[in-house]
């Protein structure tokens, strides 16, 4: 009776083992769920650089052209801007993403022919790098002397040395589209209240626009402080609030400067015409 109670026991014991993996398993697995799909950090920064853009230089634009007084060349005119300017930060963006990927796979390439030709070297590197974290003499050797017969050095070589990482081979499209839709949804909010006037009502148009881009880029700019300093706290949100009036007197000030040398343009050849 007595080997009996001990296996069963011990089954009990293994039972609940299990047990308890199971549930580690499955708690886990709720935390990875509950994580959910994240957004790329450079996706965040190139919609950030295409909305800052463009909230701020076609609403310059289209406050300049109310000047003239005409809602339909505040249309025509914003839109042209819209267009060529999306065109032109996607184009950057482009190139820029295209440059970096370049310049990654020359510092691969030539971490690579370093590796063929002065091994020694490289592994005097690795042990810098493993020597910060003040391991034993003989796992640093071990690992040195792993990572030196792995394929895969050329990738530790340029994480842990250059802190570089491969590019994704979509970012330069990726980067292109971003910061053109940025720019362009940003920049279309100005232009929106002029479709809603008449063609002689320009400057109630422009008043809604400022309204509109106001409130626009002070949350733009709350929003770009907050996602840095964070969202709890008074001195967050007194650092995000500050973040939003600097946006809202940077978008003014470019609005204001656009409006009065059109209207000085304008009074300049009204006076050589009379």
């Amino acid at each position: 009776m007595g080997p009996r109670r001990s296996d069963s026991s011990q089954s009990s014991i293994l039972g609940s083992d299990e047990g308890d993996v199971e549930s580690q398993d499955s708690k886990i697995e709720k935390a990875n769920g509950k994580k959910g799909f994240k957004v790329d950090a450079r996706v965040i920064s190139d919609a950030t650089i295409g909305l800052s853009d463009g909230l701020t230089v076609p609403f310059a634009l289209t406050a300049g052209l109310s000047a003239l007084g005409n809602t339909k060349v505040v249309i025509y005119g914003g839109f042209a801007e819209l267009i060529a300017g999306a065109i032109s930060m996607g184009l950057g963006g482009y190139l820029g993403a295209k440059s970096e990927a370049a310049s990654y796979q020359a510092q691969r390439d030539e971490a690579q022919e370093r590796i063929a030709t002065n091994p020694q070297a490289v592994m005097a590197d690795i042990t810098e790098v493993f020597e910060q974290y003040k391991l034993p003499k003989h796992t640093m050797e071990d690992l040195t002397r792993h990572l030196t017969d792995s394929p895969k050095l050329v990738d530790f070589v340029m994480q842990f040395q250059h802190c570089a990482e491969e590019p994704p081979s979509s970012r330069a499209l990726t980067s292109a589209i971003t910061i053109a839709l940025g720019y362009f949804l940003g920049g279309l909010l100005p232009l929106v209240p002029y479709f809603c006037v008449g063609r002689n009502q320009v400057y109630e148009g422009l008043y809604i626009s400022i309204g509109v881009m106001v409130i626009a880029l002070f949350i733009f700019g709350y929003v770009k402080t907050c996602v840095v300093v964070g969202w709890d706290g008074g001195r967050n949100i007194r650092a995000g609030c500050y973040g939003g009036v600097q946006m809202v007197i940077v978008g003014s000030a470019a609005a204001g400067a656009a409006m009065g040398l059109v209207r000085l343009f304008n009074h300049d050849e009204g006076g050589a015409g009379a």
